[in-house]
């Protein structure tokens, strides 16, 4: 196995830049995510990691070896597409090792690396079925077998569970959390959806606009982001944003009808700030009158109540128990001011201490 390091990597095409100057460095067996908005660059990344897209400028090392100009065969890395790309004619067998046949390794070396990949995958009662016989999430896996036995240093996932349903993508990822469990290999994977990049990551790479935003463990972002954007794309509800107003170290929120005391450097007086608030933080205040219950997201053990403010400002707010708020029914907005994130209203940058 080994670690992937990008040095000011640049991708173009023509006049058009879409990877700017990106570094980074996932180490040796790290589950490492790539996530962000559609034409973000998250794909293009990972098909310049896989050789299938030419770098433009920088250079690419998958463990010692510089693989910047390396065709994909040389480079060490095995690819899992969105599509399942199974030969129709062939067994999940014969499948799994045409790569290796095709590559001339004896027939027993194919018949053994088959079978240890059988067994991980759990693919046993499966071998002799052609892929018209299984279902979604079963290609996906006899996929992602035809990975393993390749014995790749690095292996590359592009949003392989977004032909599934939802039931068998939350099946999936289990499946690939296992898998990087249970082989130890460097992992890169590629999704829009930050549920996926928060339950399986090692470390996320927050893009967009073909720069990172940020770098971290799930719940480092999840809980210290740099900048409105990743608070916003991190998380599920997405973070509440509010315009806010500082003043000698308060901040005003017309929105709540709230103020926060000593909560930002009086040297922000005077300039707008954004306020941000996750929906397990806020609480309804029964006895106020500032919002509007649109709909209550019913889940069961939680749910999601959606207001409307007088200004036409929406809010999220989790709630729990068996008290739910009614549609319809005017209540307040409360916060604990530790809990608000502050962010500066013209870069949206943090605005920490």
């Amino acid at each position: 196995m080994a670690g992937v390091t990008l040095k000011n990597v640049i991708k173009k095409y023509g006049d058009v830049q879409v990877i700017h100057g990106i570094d980074l460095s996932i180490e040796d067996g790290e589950f490492c995510v790539f996530v962000g908005p559609s034409g973000c660059g998250k794909s293009t990344l990972l098909r310049m990691v896989a050789g299938l897209e030419e770098t433009t400028g920088g250079s690419m090392h998958i463990g010692d070896r510089d693989v910047t100009t390396m065709d994909p065969s040389q480079r060490g890395v095995a690819m899992v597409f969105q599509t399942y790309a199974l030969y129709p004619h062939m067994t999940v067998r014969d499948n799994m090792g045409f790569g290796l046949k095709m590559n001339g390794f004896p027939k027993a070396e194919i018949a053994e690396k088959v079978a240890e990949a059988t067994r991980i995958l759990k693919l046993e009662d499966y071998l002799d079925r052609k892929p018209a016989a299984l279902s979604g999430g079963q290609r996906q896996r006899v996929s992602i077998g035809r990975a393993i036995v390749r014995g790749p240093q690095v292996f590359l996932f592009d949003e392989p569970l977004s032909n599934l349903d939802a039931e068998l993508r939350v099946e999936m990822r289990v499946e690939i959390a296992r898998l990087h469990k249970e082989i130890g290999a460097t992992m890169i994977y590629v999704t829009h959806d930050q549920v996926e990049a928060m339950t399986l990551a090692d470390k996320i790479v927050v893009l967009r606009k073909g720069i990172i935003e940020q770098v971290g463990a799930p719940m480092d972002l999840y809980r210290d982001p740099d900048n409105k954007f990743v608070a916003g794309f991190i998380g599920s509800p997405a973070m509440n944003f509010l315009e806010g107003v500082a003043n000698n170290g308060n901040v005003s929120v017309p929105g709540m009808k709230a103020s926060f005391d000593g909560v930002i450097a009086p040297a922000y007086s005077g300039k707008k700030v954004t306020v941000g608030m996750r929906a397990e933080h806020l609480m309804t205040d029964p006895n106020g009158d500032t919002h509007t219950v649109e709909m209550t997201e019913s889940l069961g053990g939680v749910s999601f109540v959606y207001l409307t403010g007088e200004t036409g400002e929406r809010i999220v707010i989790e709630e729990r128990g068996d008290e739910r708020s009614v549609t319809g029914a005017r209540v307040g907005v409360t916060i604990d001011p530790s809990r608000i994130y502050l962010f500066d209203g013209e870069t949206e940058n943090r605005i920490r201490g």
